[in-house]
């Protein structure tokens, strides 16, 4: 179903308020979630809406919290989240975590016990574009198997990376896992098979169902190393913010248990003389010819871009069975009101 984009943030700004969000908090949580739609990322748009409602409503989620921080050493910021949506407690802590950059060259925040961030090169996108180099880290629920296992035991753990860099920043955002579990549970909605070689059942068997995938194991992205990349993430984030490891991570994907899961923001002032080279050097590799002709080629960030802008014209594809749980969200939330 094609919705209109304010339509789309009109009813995800009444689904949040409903539940006493702040309208800040909304504002914000309802931008993370529409801008990931725009970048068709559906896995980490409107589908985890209805989450965080459940979430809120089961005590688990503190829509009003901005998190408790405090700094460990002069650049280590410490974030305890107190159960608030992952973009307002993880907003409250850039901002100071930059100010601090900016006087100091570097610094970190690490946060636990907060919600669901959504697609990370938002944050790293946002810290960019305002001059700095940001690194994003986050753990998830163990999705992932093991390389040459059976058994989900690591989390997707993706990487954000944001660059300054005119006219555009670079940024690449990516999971260790070949997929995200938003994916798989957008792919079931859509009643779509997934690709093989993308995920096991819950028997530890490969599978194209994506039901079947949602009980089961995302495989990780480029065998072996991606494999060590995500449980060298898992161990980082872990031992920056004492998160849960593996199965013992929880709150993103449920609607009962206190998320444990870890973020970690790295901010670095960049040198002074760098911008222009970074650009010219991207613009030399999008001037590589193209092994397929007629195409181009493209680095991270590119293809997004282009995808939101078109989006923004032509609004959001969103499944109606997504689309009809969102309005009856916002026409209960009208009625309590």
């Amino acid at each position: 179903m094609l919705i209109e984009l304010e339509e789309a943030r009109s009813v995800a700004l009444r689904v949040l308020r409903g539940v006493g969000t702040p309208q800040s908090h909304a504002d914000l949580q309802a931008e993370v979630l529409i801008e990931a739609e725009l970048r068709g990322l559906a896995s980490h748009g409107l589908l985890r809406l209805p989450r965080i409602v459940e979430r809120v409503h089961n005590g688990v989620a503190d829509p009003r919290a901005t998190g408790r921080q405090n700094w460990r050493g002069d650049a280590l910021l410490d974030v305890d989240g107190e159960g608030g949506l992952g973009p307002v407690v993880a907003c409250e802590a850039i901002a100071r975590t930059c100010e601090r950059a900016g006087r100091l060259g570097m610094a970190v925040a690490a946060i636990r016990n907060s919600g669901h961030l959504g697609a990370i090169g938002w944050y790293a996108e946002k810290i960019s574009r305002d001059g700095q180099i940001a690194i994003v880290l986050s753990t998830s629920e163990a999705l992932v198997h093991p390389w040459g296992g059976r058994k989900a035991l690591i989390g997707t753990n993706p990487i954000a990376i944001g660059v300054p860099v005119q006219p555009d920043p670079f940024v690449l955002d990516m999971a260790t896992g070949l997929i995200s579990m938003g994916k798989v549970h957008d792919y079931a909605n859509r009643g779509q098979p997934l690709e093989p070689g993308w995920a096991l059942d819950a028997e530890g068997n490969p599978t194209t169902d994506a039901a079947a995938a949602r009980q089961g194991a995302i495989a990780p992205f480029g065998d072996a190393k991606g494999y060590g990349l995500a449980l060298g993430f898992e161990l980082l984030v872990a031992s920056l913010t004492a998160s849960a490891l593996g199965t013992n991570v929880t709150g993103t994907l449920d609607s009962t248990l206190r998320a444990t899961k870890g973020d970690v923001i790295i901010v670095i002032e960049p040198h002074a003389e760098s911008g222009a080279s970074l650009a010219a050097y991207l613009d030399e590799v999008r001037a590589c010819p193209p092994i397929r002709e007629g195409e181009t080629v493209t680095v991270p960030g590119d293809r997004s871009r282009s995808r939101r802008a078109e989006n923004l014209t032509r609004g959001l594809e969103i499944p109606d069975a997504i689309w009809s749980q969102l309005r009856h969200l916002a026409d209960c939330s009208s009625l309590e009101s």
